[in-house]
């Protein structure tokens, strides 16, 4: 009867839910893991010295014009090819408007004022494990009986620290009674910092490099805030030195996988109450496969020649410039929206300038850092996340998690919880996708605010 099988479907949800409870209560157990070890290394070239210089100086953004004249020739000798009709974005960056955003590179964008641009906030290097590690500084306005907090942002790839430009003055206002006293680092390989040297530089590490700056730079206890490998490093540096980080907040994350996961995907859609999912996450996740396993198959191409060979397609892209716009610029069109494939341009300009967009693309050109940039997947996948260390670590100070509706995958809070285990706030942002920051630094802004606010108990 009809009666019975709903008898018998309710038996086995409850039971499948108990013994995805079980299970879950197990696993923290056997991973309830407070810290990683920091342990050390030395990522410059030969040996280690005895004594290495640990002086912070100052750094400033130069050009030349020979700079500028070489990428004018590399330019004016690209070869194009046609692409196929009414493709959009659907087989890469379309070539119709590549010429039109390399026109403007060529004639109108001005590096030289850009350069100034960038030097408007202070830049600093100093040495870390044998590498000159780039930052910028940024100090609020002095005002009396203002608290200043310590915030550290991380950016990702195929991004840089010139993502952070547009929310650093809100961050360094005035907003309700938090104000930031704002860090940038590159990531070592990336702009500014100085490319490791020996194999094995992963997040790991690079989340052992800024604690170290943050320590140089006097900071005892501060906020961190990432996506993208910023995310990856950021909850690193949270795994390392609990003790010292106030705060994490997040705008790209995700949970482990197992039965619980599988649990609630099989129920999900149906039951979403029963495995903790709101309407908004069943509408993000479903259908599973089409959004998460199909999606992500064709948005992840460059993943896997990144984690394999990245020195073989790096050849290409650290020599043509139009080439390198092409690869980075592409990931600017679809990881804002996914929509934006449908389109003639990409949708680029709808959220960025060709100037931001350029001056980014302008950093990897003028530093040779493409192919040290791409290498960091091959560095953090050479083995399965999961079964490292910080994959078998949770998380437990407090943390603040964006989950903007552009992301390439979602990740519901009651997922979030199985790695994160002090979360303070999960916000479903109403708009903007992979590159918060420089998307949409308002949003970004008033919810870092807010999570900081709960943790500060405003």
């Amino acid at each position: 009867s009809q009666s019975m099988n709903n008898l018998c479907k309710q038996l086995v949800i409850g039971t499948a839910a108990a013994a995805g409870g079980i299970l879950a209560y197990v696993v923290h157990q056997r991973r309830h893991v407070k810290s990683i070890p920091l342990g050390e290394g030395w990522w410059g070239t030969g040996e280690k010295p005895l004594i290495e210089d640990d002086k912070i100086y100052p750094f400033h953004v130069q050009t030349s014009d020979k700079e500028i004249e070489d990428l004018h020739e590399r330019i004016d000798r690209t070869r194009y090819t046609d692409p196929l009709e009414d493709s959009g974005f659907h087989y890469g960056f379309s070539s119709t408007y590549l010429k039109k955003v390399v026109s403007y590179w060529r004639h109108e964008f001005d590096w030289k004022s850009q350069v100034v641009v960038l030097n408007k906030y202070p830049h600093f290097k100093t040495k870390i494990e044998g590498l000159d590690v780039h930052f910028i500084h940024v100090r609020p306005p002095h005002r009396e009986n203002q608290k200043v907090l310590p915030l550290m942002l991380v950016h990702g790839w195929p991004g840089s620290f010139y993502e952070f430009y547009r929310i650093l003055p809100l961050l360094t206002e005035n907003q309700d009674g938090v104000v930031f006293e704002v860090i940038c680092p590159s990531i070592p390989g990336y702009g500014f910092s100085e490319a490791p040297h020996k194999q094995g530089f992963d997040s790991l590490a690079a989340a052992r490099v800024f604690l170290t700056l943050m320590e140089r730079l006097g900071f005892s206890q501060f906020y961190l805030q990432g996506g993208d490998w910023g995310s990856l490093i950021t909850t690193n540096m949270a795994q390392m030195k609990p003790q010292c980080v106030k705060g994490l907040h997040l705008n790209m994350f995700s949970s482990r996988r197992g039965f619980r996961v599988l649990l609630s995907l099989m129920i999900g859609p149906y039951l979403p109450f029963l495995v903790g999912f709101s309407r908004e996450d069943v509408h993000r996740l479903f259908p599973f496969f089409e959004k998460n396993v199909w999606g992500i198959l064709r948005e992840t191409g460059y993943m896997h020649i990144q984690a394999t060979k990245p020195d073989t397609a790096g050849c290409g892209v650290n020599d043509s410039p139009v080439g390198l716009a092409a690869y980075i610029l592409e990931k600017f069109s679809t990881w804002t929206d996914l929509g934006n494939r449908d389109l003639a341009d990409g949708g680029l300009e709808r959220k960025f300038s060709l100037d931001d967009l350029l001056t980014n693309v302008m950093i990897y050109w003028t530093t040779g850092s493409i192919v040290s940039s791409m290498r960091f997947y091959k560095e953090n996948l050479k083995s399965n996340p999961e079964k490292r260390l910080d994959g078998k670590t949770g998380i437990f100070v407090p943390t603040g998690l964006a989950a903007f509706p552009g992301e390439l995958m979602h990740c519901p809070k009651s997922w979030a919880q199985m790695r994160y285990r002090n979360i303070y706030s999960y916000t479903f942002m109403p708009r903007g996708g992979h590159f918060a920051a420089f998307e949409e630094p308002q949003l970004l802004a008033s919810d870092l605010v807010q999570f900081v606010r709960k943790v500060e108990e405003f």
